[in-house]
């Protein structure tokens, strides 16, 4: 019985030797890889030799153990202890890569780290432009009593937009919305576009005239070092109290104002920012009554193309009129969804499109 037992133990053993032979075959390849590769870090061969030495080690422990299982059960008790001292050689090999265990140790430790250093770069290269995003063009908006507001953002082929779009109080019965397109495309354009969003905050709270603030952003911007770079951007104060509206416009698209009595394009009152330091802008202010409708958009929209055609201002125009009554999200989406099949269901430009209704 108890040499069946130990027949068995060899056996056993045999496998795991199997196992670990196969093991070691495949480290071995790895070091080969990561020796044949000129670039690779020092350490990344220590660690692969690390690797094949430990299965080296199991190969030749069950290696052992299978003579011994075998054998122990057929010798003589005196002759055991002899049997069994063949477990030294694998005792004493353990004892001489000891002496580099604790640096290879610190190896993979540092390897860890950097490893997880490097995924925690990638994800937040990866969240940084949903994060800038996030705050150019905002999923929600906050609600102000007197109007709805509805909007849409689809973001184009870039991974960092140019595209903002801002909603805010700049006084107790005014509310100014803000839309605007920076050129190009990249890091630059987004930090440029964020700037650009939030100094019109700042200085439409401290200029009751939306040209003045084009004026002093226009100044502070083009002092900078950035000669490619410049922006389009419409902003429309709107005055509860007074019952109208006030915009103006630096080389934006035409914003539409949507009556009883028909359309009114809300066009272009200066140049584009960026260009000149001492551009002038002026603006124009028009009364809105309950049911008037503005739509503001981005360039994307209007040059969505289908061929050499594009979706143009009066494709905009009919799009809305056809949805005149529908919630401004509703609105928002209804024309994007008009551009995108116009242009063979997708646009290639970020565009942003946002619908105020005054209640």
């Amino acid at each position: 019985m108890r040499t069946i037992v130990l027949d068995l133990l060899a056996l056993s053993c045999a496998l795991a030797m199997i196992f670990y032979i196969r093991s070691a075959r495949h480290r071995l390849r790895v070091l080969r890889l990561v020796e044949a590769d000129a670039g690779a870090h020092p350490e990344a061969r220590i660690l692969a030799m690390t690797s094949l030495r430990k299965e080296i080690h199991g190969v030749i422990v069950y290696a052992l153990l299978v003579p011994v299982a075998l054998l122990i059960g057929r010798v003589d008790a005196a002759n055991v202890a002899v049997v069994l001292g063949l477990l030294a050689l694998p005792a004493l090999l353990s004892v001489w890569w000891a002496r580099t265990s604790v640096e290879e140790a610190r190896m993979a430790r540092n390897r860890i780290g950097l490893e997880r250093r490097a995924e925690q770069a990638l994800e937040q290269e990866q969240l940084a432009p949903k994060a800038w995003a996030a705050r150019l063009a905002p999923e929600e908006v906050p609600d102000f009593s007197g109007f709805e507001i509805g909007r849409v953002y689809q973001a184009g082929s870039g991974l960092m937009a140019g595209d903002f779009f801002d909603v805010h109080r700049v006084g107790r019965h005014r509310v100014a919305a803000v839309i605007g397109d920076v050129a190009g495309h990249g890091i630059e354009s987004s930090i440029t576009a964020f700037q650009a969003k939030y100094l019109l905050r700042v200085f439409l709270r401290q200029f009751r005239d939306p040209a003045q603030a084009f004026e002093e952003i226009n100044a502070q911007l083009s002092a900078g070092d950035r000669n490619e770079e410049f922006i389009s951007a419409c902003v429309v104060v709107f005055d509860t109290e007074a019952g109208t509206l006030r915009y103006s416009s630096a080389g934006h698209p035409a914003a539409f104002l949507f009556q009883a009595d028909g359309v009114m394009p809300l066009r272009s009152t200066g140049p584009l920012l960026m260009l000149d330091p001492g551009s002038t802008y002026f603006s124009r202010e028009i009364p809105m009554v309950s049911g008037d409708l503005v739509v503001m958009y981005t360039d994307g929209l209007a040059e969505a193309r289908a061929g050499r055609q594009m979706f143009g201002e009066a494709r905009i125009i009919k799009s809305v009129e056809r949805d005149l009554n529908a919630a401004p999200d509703v609105l928002c989406k209804s024309l994007l969804d008009a551009a995108k099949d116009f242009a063979g269901g997708s646009i290639g430009d970020d565009t942003a499109i946002m619908a105020i209704r005054r209640d």
